[in-house]
């Protein structure tokens, strides 16, 4: 489908200026852009998970949402939205909802309320077959309670409750597969994205993402500066090598279907992508070698399985 993004770049903001997210928050950019691909004429309802997002965003009784907003705990955003969108329903089957007015329920949550705390809700609201939308803006720990680690924290990566020292090379595991997850529960549409090559991507999977039937799952990846270690100005480049490295490949999973949406001309060694952020430093000091050799071969493992899952 064609657009004409000047056009949608002047769409009215859902989310306005003066919350109190960080600068440079990666956060803030994901919602943008996905409630940019609302039709103006549409409603909606969002739910969010507590987290950073939360906390900075909504102030009893301020909120920078434009449309209803829910605040849920961590452990229930899917389950929240999963009864909202239930209760529309009926709401409207009974006549109490004119015919022409049309909502759709957007949630939002970290990684820690998406692949730990809020799991068990999301994947029930997604086997239900509730039409709704669940998006993980993925900064890659509990970043709003001290930058402590999730399963969504990639090896090795410096934390709070990992910390790099003469016993620690960091986190030990390696970074759950949430698309993955959520892709075996067969609903119509999955889909991972970032801010880069193109903010096109992120905008485009949102769209298809808000107007298919029935549930949908967006994991975005979305840099934090504070707890990444990397300046703001370079979120662009950051996300960029996470897509030129295969760290964060651009994909869909479509009614069961697997589609690579960008493939790197040449695929860039992870360390491109490393040594950007001070939480993997200590990958670069002499005796650490085979950790980057053990990273790398991860992602080229993940990496592979994918083209196989979209070459079928």
């Amino acid at each position: 489908m064609a657009y004409n993004f000047k056009e949608v770049m002047s769409k009215p903001e859902r989310l306005s200026p003066g919350h109190r997210l960080c600068a440079g928050c990666g956060a803030s950019i994901c919602v943008r852009t996905v409630l940019r691909a609302l039709k103006e004429e549409d409603h909606a309802v969002i739910g969010n998970a507590t987290g950073c997002l939360e906390v900075s965003s909504f102030m009893y009784p301020y909120t920078a949402y434009e449309d209803s907003y829910i605040h849920n705990a961590f452990a229930c955003a899917g389950a929240t939205l999963s009864g909202v969108e239930t209760a529309y329903n009926a709401l409207k089957k009974r006549g109490r909802i004119p015919e022409d007015v049309n909502y759709k329920f957007i949630t939002f949550g970290g990684d820690g309320g998406t692949y730990d705390i809020g799991i068990q809700s999301l994947s029930g609201a997604m086997e239900r077959g509730h039409d709704m939308v669940y998006v993980c803006y993925d900064n890659g720990a509990y970043m709003n309670t001290g930058i402590q680690r999730s399963s969504a924290t990639p090896m090795y990566a410096d934390t709070t409750t990992t910390p790099v020292g003469s016993q620690s090379n960091g986190k030990m595991q390696c970074r759950k597969d949430l698309a993955q997850i959520l892709a075996a529960h067969n609903i119509p549409y999955v889909a991972q994205s970032t801010f880069l090559p193109t903010m096109k991507d992120l905008y485009t999977k949102a769209e298809r993402a808000i107007y298919t039937p029935g549930p949908a799952f967006l994991n975005v990846m979305a840099p934090c500066p504070r707890g990444w270690r990397f300046e703001a100005r370079d979120m662009a480049e950051i996300c960029k090598l996470a897509v030129e490295t295969c760290y964060w490949p651009l994909f869909e999973v479509v009614d069961g279907k697997w589609i690579l949406n960008y493939e790197p001309r040449k695929k860039l060694p992870i360390e491109d992508f490393l040594k950007k952020q001070g939480r993997f430093k200590h990958l670069f000091k002499p005796g650490n070698e085979q950790l980057l050799v053990q990273f790398q071969e991860e992602v080229d493992r993940r990496w592979e399985d994918l083209l196989f899952r979209c070459s079928r």
